[in-house]
């Protein structure tokens, strides 16, 4: 599925985005997480969007894809990201909270739906604190409100931090040995898919540097508890009840820090979101927006 690609900037920060979609439909904004690029939300996910009456419209955050690297902002260890974040991080989430901002600006959309699945969660929670009038729903996938809840079972976060690949099947490979650690026990893995995914994010630009101060950067900031109890749009938080990178316990905590909010659990879902499970999630966030019943 393509769409209309274009670049929004946010100061020195360049954002590749894309659209799909046509004109008249819900505007969706579409947030990945940690280290994947908009190529990662897959097509067939977002014309089911499009099925259900939305424009949805993907970018590739700071430090990933097309969008900019900040090379020369130099990359922090692990120990670092770990043990003093607030010192090593360039940038926080609520940094890459205005680069949504900033896409929805080059968009023209003065308000839209915002959905972010894990760091993108993080990110669109921001958005919904900081910036309350961009946003008309909010959905909060596999993510948490603070990195401090829901901290990742060990060898969930040794997968991610993985020493990174050397050649485009070596990503592809990468991909299936870590999706097959953090994803979804109860769903079969598309490996396949995983792989043409892989294999194209590493064309596209391969920069392992790029997660890890994307990973600086969740750890630096601040919990989001506290604004999340001043958000006022019709919220829901979905989350699998297997997930090792983020446990239930952080979407969880999203949901009672959101008055109203509808939290929706899918036994056997971990740190993906199963095709199985598609149109129900479609058809939660279309609720939620009031285009059809769930």
């Amino acid at each position: 599925m393509t769409g209309t690609t274009a670049t929004a900037r946010n100061g020195d920060v360049e954002l590749a985005y894309e659209r799909l979609g046509g004109d008249g439909a819900e505007p969706l904004l579409l947030i990945m997480g940690l280290g994947m690029q908009m190529v990662y939300w897959n097509d067939a996910l977002v014309a089911r969007f499009v099925e259900a009456g939305f424009s949805p419209a993907r970018f590739d955050n700071r430090d990933v894809g097309e969008s900019t690297h900040l090379a020369d902002r130099g990359v922090p260890s692990m120990a670092a990201v770990m043990l003093m974040p607030q010192v090593v991080a360039p940038y926080r989430i609520s940094d890459m909270a205005a680069d949504a901002v900033a896409v929805l600006d080059a968009l023209g959309w003065e308000s839209a739906h915002v959905l972010g699945a894990s760091m993108g969660g993080m990110i669109a929670q921001t958005v919904a604190i900081g910036h309350p009038t961009r946003v008309r729903t909010l959905t909060s996938v596999m993510s948490t409100p603070s990195p401090r809840i829901g901290r990742a079972k060990l060898g969930a976060m040794s997968a991610l931090v993985a020493p990174p690949a050397r050649t485009a099947e070596e990503a592809a490979d990468r991909a299936v040995r870590t999706f097959g650690v953090i994803g979804s026990p109860g769903y079969p893995l598309d490996e396949e898919w995983l792989r043409t995914y892989a294999r194209k994010a590493f064309h596209r630009s391969h920069d392992p540097a790029g997660g890890r101060r994307q990973l600086a950067a969740i750890s630096a900031s601040p919990s989001r508890v506290s604004g999340l109890r001043r958000v006022a749009v019709p919220t829901l938080v979905v989350h699998g009840e297997d997930d090792p990178l983020v446990r239930p316990a952080g979407g969880r905590a999203t949901a009672a820090a959101v008055p109203g909010a509808r939290l929706v659990t899918y036994p056997g879902m971990g740190h993906n979101l199963p095709r199985e499970l598609w149109p129900s999630i479609v058809s939660e966030v279309a609720a939620l927006a009031g285009l059809r019943p769930s």
